[in-house]
């Protein structure tokens, strides 16, 4: 989405038409946005800018500090490690590590094929089953580096590429 096509510019239109009668409509219009692309680039910003009377400056504010959105794709699995208190003092980081170095990536980052982005979580209310991983959806409870490798192969697995 580097440039708009048309037909994103038509579907970003109809997606913030949807609101036109909510008082503060931004966090929905930049959610639906978000689930139909996958991120929102700084010219999605100026078209909504553009759409809504909001400034960029605003809406950029609102996208950099809610982590569920994002400037950049990512990957086809989020992987989200929690580094929250109970995580972390259970090992979170080195399974973010572990996931970091099996992915060849930094948190914030995606694979180079576009499977995988690493992000570290600040805390996903998961604290009883520390330390917790989320890929797309799912948790995985009580991780240990050891078990990393595994749930790494699982994923690389279903796309018909063990690495």
């Amino acid at each position: 989405m580097a440039h708009l096509s048309d037909a994103a510019v038509v579907k970003i239109n109809e997606i913030c038409d949807r609101y036109v009668d909510e008082t503060t409509p931004l966090m929905m219009i930049l959610s639906d946005i978000q689930k139909e692309y996958g991120y929102i680039p700084l010219e999605v910003q100026e078209l909504v800018s553009k759409k809504t009377g909001i400034s960029v400056a605003e809406i950029y504010g609102v996208v950099t500090f809610y982590s569920f959105f994002s400037l950049k794709p990512k990957g086809k699995y989020v992987v989200g490690c929690c580094l929250g208190t109970a995580c972390y003092v259970k090992g979170a980081q080195q399974v973010i590590d572990k996931f970091s170095e099996l992915l060849g990536i930094k948190p914030g980052e995606t694979s180079e094929d576009g499977l995988f982005t690493l992000d570290a979580l600040r805390c996903i209310g998961a604290c009883g089953i520390a330390p917790a991983v989320t890929i797309n959806g799912t948790v995985y409870p009580k991780l240990t580096v050891d078990s990393v490798p595994k749930i790494v192969a699982q994923y690389r697995n279903a796309e018909g590429g063990a690495q």
